[in-house]
């Protein structure tokens, strides 16, 4: 697995995708509308900052904003495959929020893993 990107919660994704760009020469890789918020992908060329801005006043980063204010909701890392990597991580105790893989941004398969077994950090599993 290698590093892929750092999803980052944020009121205002077009604002910070802005900055980014100016003070990382950061392109925009990707824009879309998904689940419930706006999510910008910057290009930092080993790796994407993913930007998450909730787009209803409820949802799993409009709760994160509301209680942790802005900043870096998850890691992630690329797999070759999720679903091997989901039972590898299990079988060492891992506890999981998603059982299966799942579609996410840009249409990836992900699956996250708990905080509590990552050492407080959300882990996102992606498969390009």
């Amino acid at each position: 697995m290698q590093f892929d990107h750092a999803g980052i919660a944020t009121d205002d994704a077009d604002a910070l995708a802005d900055q980014y760009a100016a003070l990382f020469d950061a392109p925009i890789a990707h824009e879309e509308r998904f689940d419930g918020m706006d999510v910008v992908f910057l290009d930092l060329g080993n790796g994407f900052f993913e930007l998450l801005e909730p787009v209803a006043d409820e949802g799993p980063i409009a709760n994160y904003l509301d209680g942790n204010g802005p900043g870096i909701h998850h890691l992630a890392l690329a797999s070759d495959d999720v679903a091997a990597a989901l039972d590898r991580v299990r079988e060492a105790g891992v506890e999981v929020i998603d059982e299966e893989p799942r579609t996410g941004a840009w249409g990836h398969d992900v699956a996250f893993l708990h905080p509590k077994s990552t050492g407080g950090i959300l882990l996102e599993l992606v498969e390009h």
